[in-house]
This record gives C-alpha cells, structure tokens and sequence, in this order.
C-alpha cells in the first residue's frame, strides 16, 4: 500500500475513534459516568448475578489491571457497583452490578442505542460488515507490529 494512504488511513481511524470518546463523553457526563464507566456497566448488566473478577472485567474490556481497579473504585465510591468475595478464590473479588448500577446502566443504555442507530444510520449491512473486517484486519497489524531495527 502507497505510504501516504496507510498514513490517512490511520489518521482515520485515530481522528474518527477521538471523536467517538468526544461526543460519547458528552452523552455520559450528563449522568455523572465517563464512557470507562459506562462500558463496565454494560458488561456488568448481562452478567450472571455473582458478577465477574476484575480480571474478566479487564479482558473483556482491554483495560489494564491497574486501571480496573482504579475504576472500579471510583464506581464503588458511586454506588454503582460492590465487590464481593469469590466463594472459590479467595484471593478475588467478585464485581457486581448493584441496584442503582442496574438503573443507572437502564436509563443510559437507550439512549446510548440511539445514537448508535444515528451514527450508523448511512451505512449498509454490508458496508458495516466489511467495515469491521477492514478494522479487525487493522487491530491484528497494531497488536503483530514491530519496530525496525
């Protein structure tokens, strides 16, 4: 590929993600969440009632360890989520998802869908389809890349 397309293509890929932790931000900060937050939130509402380790949580969002506990923390603070003990490990917590967690994720939720639906609005099944190839294609590069020597 032609140096200068890989380099708009990235810059493309980088300004449109910006934007969408930009303009996320303003639909979460109307009810006191960063999109950080929020996505914890939402992998926590289909969970089982037990919750999951801050490990799970970490995989499934591709955040650090340090930074989940961090964020956890602050949510705990919030009352949106507690921890308890793993009945099997002891050395785990297990993340869960309280009341007003499960109504905070509720309300946001929807709205989050809608703008969802509005930013995806001119694209096409199949344009959308080959849209997350192209991006999975992009995400293995970033994850396989080196550095020349």
């Amino acid at each position: 590929m032609d140096q200068d397309l890989a380099h708009e293509l990235t810059r493309a890929v980088l300004t449109t993600a910006d934007t969408f932790l930009r303009e996320g931000q303003r639909l979460f900060r109307r009810h006191g969440l960063t999109a950080a937050q929020y996505n914890v939130l939402s992998v926590l509402a289909p969970a089982p009632a037990a919750g999951m380790s801050q490990r799970e949580l970490g995989d499934l969002l591709v955040v650090d360890r340090s930074n989940v506990t961090g964020l956890v923390d602050r949510m705990e603070k919030a009352g949106w989520v507690r921890r308890a003990d793993d009945p099997n490990d002891r050395r785990v917590y297990r993340v869960q998802l309280t009341a007003a967690g499960r109504r905070l994720w509720s309300e946001v939720s929807p709205r989050y869908a809608e703008v969802v639906a509005q930013v995806t609005a001119g694209l096409g099944e199949q344009q959308a389809r080959a849209t997350l190839k192209v991006l999975q294609k992009l995400r293995e590069g970033a994850v396989a890349w080196s550095l020349p020597e």
